[in-house]
């Protein structure tokens, strides 16, 4: 309890300190590491998404379905990692064998010390896993968004493609706004006090 209690936990809009984690490498089917001052230093995104464990049912199908957007989140610029508090090892055995992980080609990092997982709050103390938590960090280190879930329901993947693409938009016109839903070549908003009370009018 104490440890919980001392956890400093980063959220949106912060900084994300650098942080290293091992990987398996299944494009090279070798082990590596992945590393945000790396990442930052290329000045791309990072995309951490974090699960529960290695060998269980709802997990391969979320890895499965960033797979299958893994070449478009890549052309955003964006670093795709998986992670869970296995170890590469376990990585490595359970990519060999899942049929649902044929297609992962992005790296599977161990967050063996729960480090990473307990500085974004995706840590469960009880269960001593990782929550579904997907983290996108910006080329300039910060936290810019974050979705945590219980493990009993999967993400949707092609929602996290759309976020990217907004964030990546306002990140190339800051004094813009994505409204909801908001796909490219959709009317954005720039905010001021000639549209107060007239958005309505302004996205027609």
């Amino acid at each position: 309890m104490q440890e919980k209690e001392n956890a400093k936990i980063v959220t949106v809009g912060e900084r994300v300190p650098d942080f290293e984690l091992e990987t398996y490498e299944p494009s090279r089917t070798t082990f590596g590491r992945f590393s945000l001052a790396e990442a930052l230093r290329e000045k791309k995104w990072t995309i951490l998404v974090f699960y529960p464990a290695d060998f269980t049912f709802v997990c391969p199908t979320e890895l499965a379905d960033l797979a299958d957007k893994h070449k478009e989140l890549s052309e955003l610029g964006a670093a795709v990692v998986s992670a869970s508090l296995d170890t590469k090892f376990v990585h490595m055995g359970w990519h060999q064998q899942e049929k649902l992980l044929k297609e992962v080609k992005y790296p599977m990092a161990s967050d063996l010390k729960g480090e990473v997982s307990k500085m974004l709050g995706v840590y469960d103390f009880k269960s001593g896993l990782a929550c579904r938590g997907t983290f996108i960090i910006n080329p300039d280190g910060i936290l810019a968004g974050a979705e945590i879930n219980l493990d009993n329901v999967g993400r949707n993947m092609e929602e996290l493609v759309r976020k990217m693409k907004a964030f990546v938009h306002c990140y190339k016109n800051p004094a813009e706004v994505c409204p909801a839903k908001w796909k490219p070549g959709e009317k954005t908003l720039t905010p001021s006090e000639k549209i107060v009370g007239k958005v309505y009018e302004e996205l027609k």
